[in-house]
């Protein structure tokens, strides 16, 4: 008998929209490894892996990272993890690791960037929990079940080997791949997006703006999808529609920092200067480091004039 968590109340503990741990789970990034009833369920195991992407996220480790370093923590920590246990998750950065009292699963070394004790996450998770929701109780115990989350599917094998297939640079496959996870899934979003890129980029704009509105259909909280399909507006010429779209994406989704980026340039494009230059300032404050804050800076300094 172990506690387990709905994909509702991960939401509600992490501060997580449901659409964007949908997608997690999709992409196989990070998600429940339990299945009961049909239904979906997360571990506290599963919790803490999480909140450990949410954190490495929020610092702007790439995504690769997070993942590789994702998966080695939930291969490092015991399978009884629970909200008692005397541990710290922390990260330097480039590695996280997981501290006991005198011991750490890996060598740590520089400035902490993330770091969280698993028993005060555990308090948090609790007090989460009983605080009054609209429906639905605080979930009981329930049995274990065979983990099919996050592999099993034709279709989501199809998706991860197209992945694959694309981070090697061989877009031929991963098309193929794609379009067969869509055949076999179709209300896949993730799919029907990353498709979308890949075609987007040989320069069949009206079926790539085909697959991301599919995608929005089937996950209209996408972020992914509805930026790339204002990208898209844009070159079509349809800017107003573009700068709509964008502008959902920094409703929704503040911490998108390319999103309030483009957001500025196209406003400063139709004489929105005001809006534009404080996209812009949004963006430099979520990614000021980058190598587009550059042009950030110099675009405010033409507004500016």
């Amino acid at each position: 008998m172990i506690e387990l968590y709905s994909i509702r109340d991960v939401s509600r503990i992490l501060a997580v929209q449901e659409s964007r741990l949908r997608y997690w789970t999709q992409t196989g990034f990070v998600g429940p490894t339990v299945r009961k009833g049909g239904r979906f369920y997360y571990t506290f195991l599963d919790l803490v892996a999480v909140k450990a992407a949410k954190d490495l996220l929020a610092t702007g480790m790439p995504l690769q990272r997070v993942r590789k370093n994702v998966e080695a923590l939930k291969h490092a920590l015991p399978d009884d993890t629970h909200p008692m246990t005397k541990l710290r998750i922390c990260c330097d950065g480039e590695t996280i690791v997981a501290l006991a009292d005198d011991a750490a699963f890996q060598p740590i070394g520089g400035q902490v960037v993330m770091a969280f004790t698993v028993p005060s996450f555990g308090e948090h998770i609790q007090a989460t929990l009983a605080m009054p929701r609209a429906s639905a109780a605080v979930p009981a115990p329930v049995e274990d079940g065979p983990t099919e989350a996050n592999g099993g599917s034709a279709a989501y094998r199809h998706f991860v080997e197209a992945c694959a297939a694309e981070d090697r640079g061989d877009g031929g496959t991963a098309e193929h791949l794609f379009r067969l996870a869509i055949d076999l899934e179709p209300r896949m979003a993730a799919a029907l997006t990353n498709l979308g890129n890949l075609v987007y980029r040989q320069g069949e704009l009206h079926e790539a703006r085909g697959l991301y509105e599919r995608a929005l259909e089937h996950d209209p909280a996408q972020p992914e999808a509805r930026y790339n399909l204002a990208n898209l507006l844009e070159d079509l010429g349809e800017t107003e529609l573009a700068i709509a779209e964008l502008r959902r994406v920094c409703a929704a989704t503040p911490e998108f920092a390319d999103a309030h980026y483009n957001l500025g340039i196209m406003l400063a494009q139709v004489g929105g200067t005001t809006q534009a230059r404080q996209c812009l300032e949004r963006y430099l404050e979520l990614d000021g480091a980058s190598d587009w804050a550059r042009h950030a800076r110099s675009y405010l300094d033409q507004i500016a004039m």
